[in-house]
């Protein structure tokens, strides 16, 4: 079973019809979306020009999606991940240590384009 979390820079390619995207997330078994990365992408949402039409996907993919929520055991992973980062002097965005947190968590690979999360012990990242 192949499980996929998908990263903000990964929802707005996949809004803008990436085919790589597409052909890499049709493998999938699981595709999910952290919490954080939803409200990163509204966040975004709010200059965009097209933010009425954009809602409207966001609001399929979330349904259409299993939505990774931050509970008491992220907590844990998300302290032990910070640590082990900041021990390397690897700091990352607050944002993206939550995100890499909840695939760690679930065991999901993240799809990004971002290479900080590289850094992240036993994360696994898959780009297109």
């Amino acid at each position: 079973m192949t499980g996929f979390a998908l990263d903000t820079n990964a929802v707005s390619a996949l809004f803008e019809g990436d085919e790589a995207l597409v052909a890499l997330l049709g493998r999938a078994d699981r595709l999910s979306l952290p919490v954080i990365v939803v409200g990163e992408y509204r966040y975004g949402l709010q200059r965009s020009r097209h933010r009425r039409q954009l809602e409207v996907l966001l609001q399929q993919l979330v349904a259409a999606s299993e939505v990774l929520t931050v509970g008491l055991e992220t907590t844990v992973v998300y302290a032990q991940t910070r640590e082990r980062l900041r021990a390397r002097g690897r700091p990352l965005p607050e944002n993206d240590v939550w995100i890499a947190s909840l695939c760690l968590e679930h065991g999901l690979e993240l799809v990004t384009r971002d290479s900080d999360f590289e850094h992240v012990e036993g994360l696994r990242t898959a780009s297109w």
